[in-house]
C-alpha cells in the first residue's frame, strides 16, 4: 500500500486530482492510499497516518524547502506537483511522479 499525500492551500483544489489518481492506481492494480490536504494540517497527518510521499500543488511551491528541512529525518521524498499536469488534472501522469519518487 502506498500512502501519497498531496498538498495545497485548503486542501480542494487537489480534490479533483486525487479522484483521478485513485482512478489510474484501480486501473493499474496498485494499491494506493491518495489523500489531499491543506498544508496547515502536514504535520498532524503526517504524525498520526504518515506518507511515502508528499506532493506539493504548484500553489504551494514555496513550501518545498521547508518541508524538506523540517522532515529530513524521516526520509520523506517531497516534490512539486507538474504544472501542466496538474492544471490538466492528468492523474496518471501525477501518480507516475509519486511512485518515482516512492521508488
Amino acid at each position: 500500500m502506498k500512502n501519497i499525500m498531496l498538498v495545497c492551500v485548503a486542501g480542494m483544489s487537489t480534490s479533483l486530482l486525487v479522484s483521478k489518481m485513485q482512478k489510474a492506481a484501480q486501473e493499474q492494480n496498485i494499491e494506493a492510499d491518495i489523500y489531499a490536504i491543506a498544508e496547515s494540517e502536514v504535520e498532524k497527518v503526517l504524525a498520526n497516518k504518515g506518507a511515502d510521499v508528499l506532493l506539493l500543488g504548484p500553489q504551494v511551491r514555496y513550501l518545498k524547502g521547508s518541508f524538506e528541512t523540517k522532515y529530513k529525518e524521516m526520509k520523506l521524498p517531497i516534490d512539486v506537483i507538474n504544472m501542466a499536469d496538474y492544471g490538466m488534472m492528468n492523474g496518471e501522469n501525477v501518480l507516475k511522479q509519486a511512485l518515482k519518487l516512492i521508488g
